[in-house]
C-alpha cells in the first residue's frame, strides 16, 4: 500500500474559497544569501495580518538531531521549547486579496511525499501560480541595482527577467524540486533568486527582500506592503556604506565590482545580468560560488 500524502498535514476546516489564490514558499535551511528569503517571511507575517490554515507533521519531516530546536532552561527547569513549524498561513493583500504562504523548516525527509501533499493542498484550494524565494551570492556591486533570477515552469511566467545563458549542477532543495515536480502535474509554479553581492552574503540584507517583494508583486499582481523593508534597506545601505568608507581594502573590492558592472552595462545597454554567455559567469564558477556558501551554512545547506 502507498504512503498517504494526507497523512502529513491538518486542514482548518474553515478556509474561504481561494480559488485563484496564488501560493508563496520559502524554507529555511538552504541557501538563502544576505537572508533575503527569510527577511520577505518575517516580514509579510509581521506586517500581514494572518492565521495558519494548515499544519504539517514536522516529527516525520525533520531531523531534530541535526537541527536541534532551541529550549530556555531557566535555573533549575526546562522553561520553554521552540517547536518547529512547517505550515501554510492565509492572508491578504492592499486591495484584500487572499494569498497563502508557506514556510518552515525545509523537510529532511520524504521529500516526494511532502511534493504530494503541497499538490494535494495546490489542488484542493484551486491555487493558480506557486512562487518561491531566496538570496544567491553574486559578484556584484550593492551600489547598483540588485538582480534577480526568474525560473518557472512555463517561458511566459518568467516575464522581461533575463535568463541565465548556462546551464549548472548545483544543490538541491525542496523548493527547486516543488517547481520541477509542479511543471510536471502542469501546475503553473516560479521562483525568484536575488542576487546578493557575495561580501555581504552572510550578512542581513534588506535590499535583496525588497527587491524580491517587488519581483513577487510583479509576477502575481499582488500588492504587498513594503514600507518597514525599504526604511530597513536605507539604514543597511547606510551602515554598509560607511563600514566600506572605513576600510581600504572593502573600498577597492567594491571599486573593482562597479568597473565591472558599468563595463558591462555600457556595452550591452542592459544590466550586467543580462549579458551574454562570453561576460556571464560560467556554470561551473557559479556552482563552485553556490557551493561555497552552502560550506559556510554548515556543509551540506542544513542549519545546525
Amino acid at each position: 500500500m502507498g504512503l498517504d500524502p494526507e497523512e502529513l498535514y491538518e486542514v482548518d476546516s474553515d478556509v474561504p474559497d481561494l480559488n485563484g489564490a496564488v501560493l508563496l514558499h520559502f524554507f529555511e535551511g538552504f541557501m538563502d544569501a544576505g537572508s533575503a528569503g527569510r527577511l520577505v517571511t518575517d516580514h509579510l507575517t509581521g506586517e500581514v495580518e494572518n492565521r495558519i490554515v494548515a499544519r504539517f507533521d514536522v516529527d516525520r519531516l525533520i531531523d531534530y538531531r541535526s537541527r536541534r530546536p532551541a529550549m530556555i532552561y531557566a535555573v533549575d527547569h526546562w522553561e520553554e521549547y521552540e517547536t518547529p513549524e512547517l505550515v501554510v498561513r492565509l492572508l491578504h493583500d492592499d486591495d484584500g486579496i487572499p494569498f497563502l504562504l508557506l514556510s518552515g523548516l525545509e523537510p529532511d525527509r520524504e521529500w516526494e511525499l511532502f511534493a504530494a501533499a503541497v499538490r494535494q493542498l495546490v489542488e484542493r484550494w484551486g491555487v493558480r501560480l506557486t512562487v518561491g524565494y531566496h538570496g544567491i551570492p553574486m559578484g556584484a556591486p550593492h551600489t547598483r541595482p540588485l538582480g534577480v533570477t526568474a525560473h518557472a515552469t512555463r517561458e511566459h511566467l518568467i516575464g522581461e527577467h533575463q535568463p541565465l545563458p548556462n546551464r549548472m549542477q548545483v544543490p538541491g532543495s525542496i523548493a527547486a524540486m516543488l517547481e520541477y515536480r509542479f511543471g510536471e502535474w502542469g501546475h503553473d509554479a516560479m521562483g525568484f533568486a536575488a542576487h546578493v553581492p557575495h561580501y555581504l552574503a552572510q550578512s542581513t540584507y534588506p535590499a535583496a527582500a525588497l527587491t524580491i517583494l517587488d519581483s513577487i508583486g510583479k509576477a502575481t499582481g499582488l500588492r504587498l506592503p513594503d514600507g518597514e523593508l525599504r526604511t530597513a534597506a536605507e539604514v543597511a545601505k547606510a551602515e554598509i556604506d560607511r563600514q566600506v568608507a572605513e576600510s581600504e581594502e572593502s573600498a577597492d573590492v567594491v571599486r573593482a565590482l562597479e568597473r565591472q558592472y558599468d563595463t558591462f552595462t555600457e556595452a550591452s545597454g542592459h544590466s550586467l545580468l543580462a549579458e551574454s554567455q562570453e561576460h556571464m559567469p560560467t556554470a561551473e564558477e557559479l556552482g563552485s560560488q553556490f557551493e561555497r556558501f552552502l560550506a559556510e551554512q554548515g556543509g551540506d545547506g542544513s542549519e545546525r
